[in-house]
């Protein structure tokens, strides 16, 4: 009776080392480790036996991994995503259109590249059931897993590769379906190539580009608005801009004018204004910008300073300026001669150092 319980625990432990090691190799992972052995594969895919689910996807396409943020599979589907594209030439793919979706059939040649692809949509099925969204950076993509309760997969392996069909009952949801089978035949017919672009939703026009916009700061410093752009202007920024760009006497200084498109930047870009703090630094070759017209014409010979309009503008806007005082007086200028709107420091080090000190990020702008 002992001869006999030890054996049985031998065996129990046997099964549970060889457990343990086909999982770590990828394995063994629920329905995520068929194939390759390297248990990977973005992209919505179709899985293996006949086996039905909801959600879009198939063959070799649709694999790059999600928009913003990845899960714990995603450096491993990526693996089969990479394999897949790398050899796309070693694919081939047929796509049949029905009234309501489509039927394809994803196949190799190759043994291993057919593995693959069985491993890629037997994966793409358990993200599909969950369902954890990838590639929704694409807007192709981004729509169709909007939808994927009303998407219908059957699938099957074949001996090469896997035979997929998808289908809706709303016509619309079945344009998606048709347009993402295209996308993933070009992803057969370019690989890479394909991938990295994005990819419209048929039927929606893309955004236009609008011309430039100044919605604080007017005739300078334009600015194109995109309210879906990524990194959008932040309330309660705060930026401290070093000015030490030079220009010719009777030229408005550009650097000023790129203060106005940071202006413009926070008023109007981004999806919504946004309120921040600027505040700007003048010393170096840009200090004498800062002249009242009396000063700026004794010095130049010229009818006016062409930079005060446009600061006066970003004084109305809020903007802080301070010119370095040492850099004032070594260019033989006083406190008098300058703006009235711009108040003199001590120097542009320490104005610089005091303003970083009150959380300001430090911009500068020179020659």
């Amino acid at each position: 009776m002992a001869t006999i319980s030890s054996r049985i625990l031998l065996v129990l432990l046997l099964s549970m080392v060889w457990c343990a090691s086909v999982d770590a190799q990828g394995f063994g992972r629920g329905r995520m480790g068929r194939g390759p052995g390297q248990g990977q594969g973005p992209g919505p895919g179709a899985g293996p036996g006949q086996r039905q689910g909801q959600g879009p996807g198939h063959g070799p396409g649709q694999m790059q991994g999600q928009g913003h943020g990845h899960d714990d599979q995603h450096e491993v589907d990526m693996e089969v995503f990479h394999y897949l594209l790398e050899n796309h030439d070693k694919i081939r793919r047929t796509v049949k259109e029905l009234d309501n979706g489509v039927e394809t059939l994803t196949e190799s040649d190759v043994p291993s590249v057919a593995a693959h692809i069985k491993t890629h949509v037997e994966q793409m099925t358990v993200r599909i059931e969950k369902p954890s969204p990838i590639r929704m950076r694409d807007p192709l993509f981004a729509e169709i897993f909007q939808h994927t309760k009303k998407i219908k997969m059957v699938h099957e392996d074949t001996p090469k590769g896997v035979k997929v069909t998808e289908t809706s009952d709303d016509p619309y949801v079945a344009t998606l379906i048709k347009e993402h089978a295209k996308v993933v035949s070009k992803f057969v017919e370019r690989g890479f190539a394909e991938a990295h672009k994005n990819h419209a939703v048929p039927g929606r026009q893309p955004a236009q580009q609008g011309g430039k916009a100044f919605p604080k700061v007017k005739q300078h410093g334009g600015v194109f608005n995109m309210p879906n752009a990524a990194q959008q202007p932040r309330p309660g920024s705060k930026i401290a801009v070093d000015v030490t760009q030079s220009s010719e006497p009777d030229q408005l200084n550009p650097a000023i004018e790129k203060v106005a498109r940071f202006v413009n930047l926070y008023a109007g870009a981004g999806k919504e204004a946004a309120d921040v703090e600027i505040a700007l630094v003048f010393h170096g070759g840009a200090t004498l910008a800062v002249l009242n017209d009396d000063a700026y014409n004794d010095t130049f010979q010229t009818t006016e300073n062409p930079n005060l309009a446009l600061l006066r503008d970003l004084h109305h806007a809020g903007v802080q300026m301070y010119v370095c005082g040492q850099s004032l007086q070594g260019k033989g200028k006083s406190a008098e001669d300058v703006v009235v709107f711009v108040d003199t420091a001590v120097s542009a080090l320490t104005t610089n150092v005091n303003l970083q000190s009150d959380g300001y990020t430090y911009i500068p702008l020179g020659n």
